[in-house]
């Protein structure tokens, strides 16, 4: 059985590289190139590289698209459960700039055939897992009847509260054991969930107490994971659930790396941490936190986002 099941979106990126953002009625000049992408897909391939038995949960078209994400799966190793679509495989227009802003429209196609009651026939799976991880690119309810099978039945949940314009439902949250958010999604759900408002350029250098307690609002029983970027990553603990760490909260520095392109840094973190937590459940959660900086430090060291997954594995004793 996979040690790590993902549930969630595969998409073929196409990405123009242009020297400003295009305005309306304006055509620019570009670099033009097309990868796999989906945080789904990225996260499934990155926990694999890290070292997990892992199962992809997806939806795909009867398409090059939909081909393209089956021979990727069986290069790397990944267990694919396919829910066939007669939409077309999930793509993603992206155009950059050349300070490394974006605007991304996906269509969600086969991704949103994802549904609840598909999800509720791959039990088995769920079950088996150490870990689910899962994303905000998939319909919530599906997203939310996988959390619910896999706790049930043992299974570590981890959600991954992207992208940040995505809706994160209270009950998605009251389902998971460990979020993981970045800045700008912390901010969001505070704002949704609690009565806290925060600009979030400015959560990196909030007071490590004041985090907490924010994370303690959000999340009550939980773990929470703030991946800070370049500032390295926060977690907040339950005081009295501390995953083998000896402290509640802490911050964990980023690796020094000489970054070529970040796209897909974040999904290198969270699956390179399911796949650490379902390697070894019983170390230190920071020593998970740790290798999974570290793994999306070496992933921005490669241009792509599931291409440039580095084939890295936690260290052992």
């Amino acid at each position: 059985m996979s040690r790590v099941v993902v549930v969630g979106s595969f998409n073929v990126d196409h990405v123009w590289n242009c020297s400003t953002l295009p305005r309306r009625g304006e055509t620019l000049s570009g670099r033009y190139h097309t990868g796999p992408g989906g945080k789904g897909f990225n996260q499934a391939v990155a926990s694999t590289r890290a070292g997990a038995q892992t199962t992809f949960l997806c939806a795909l078209g009867d398409d090059d698209g939909g081909r393209q994400a089956r021979a990727l799966a069986q290069a790397d190793g990944i267990a694919m459960r396919v829910r066939e679509s007669s939409h077309p495989t999930g793509t993603a227009g992206i155009y950059v700039d050349e300070a490394g802003h974006n605007t991304i429209v996906i269509g969600a196609g086969a991704n949103g055939d994802l549904c609840a009651s598909w999800v509720g026939r791959q039990a088995e799976a769920l079950a088996g897992a150490r870990v689910l991880l899962t994303q905000l690119e998939s319909p919530l309810d599906s997203v939310l009847e996988a959390m619910r099978l896999a706790r049930a039945a043992g299974t570590s949940t981890m959600l991954n509260p992207a992208p940040a314009n995505a809706q994160c439902l209270r009950e998605l949250l009251a389902a998971a054991d460990i979020l993981t958010p970045n800045e700008t999604e912390f901010a969001g759900l505070l704002e949704r969930h609690t009565s806290h408002r925060i600009d979030s350029e400015a959560i990196a250098g909030t007071a490590d107490a004041q985090l907490h307690r924010w994370c303690r609002t959000l999340l009550p029983r939980g773990t929470v994971v703030i991946t800070l970027g370049a500032a390295g990553a926060f977690v907040s603990h339950r005081e009295d659930l501390t995953r083998g760490d000896t402290r509640p909260f802490y911050r964990v520095p980023a690796d020094k790396v000489e970054p070529i392109d970040t796209t897909g840094a974040g999904d290198a973190f969270n699956g390179a941490l399911a796949a650490s937590l379902a390697g070894d459940p019983a170390a230190p959660f920071d020593s998970h936190v740790r290798f999974a900086a570290h793994y999306a430090g070496r992933s921005t060291e490669r241009v792509g986002a599931a291409a440039a997954m580095p084939h890295l594995r936690p260290p052992t004793d």
